[in-house]
């Protein structure tokens, strides 16, 4: 009973990009691990911008950062 939970930005993903990720998730753990479909759970939780870090700065700060040494 494979339970997989997915974690995004809150950034507007819609309800068919979720499906696909939950389609293709279930999918996968039934090719490469033989899983059924029927038991597999797989959960997306979206979590705010300022609650999601990326090297010691809030995301939005690091995208900044990252984007002023391109």
């Amino acid at each position: 009973m494979p339970y997989v939970n997915i974690k995004i930005t809150r950034e507007g993903a819609t309800a068919e990009q979720k499906a696909a990720l939950m389609k293709g998730v279930t999918d996968l753990l039934q090719t490469v691990l033989n899983k059924d479909p029927a038991t597999t759970f797989v959960v997306i939780d979206e979590v705010a911008l300022e609650d999601w870090g990326v090297g010691g700065l809030p995301v939005d700060e690091y995208r900044r950062k990252v984007g002023e040494k391109s």
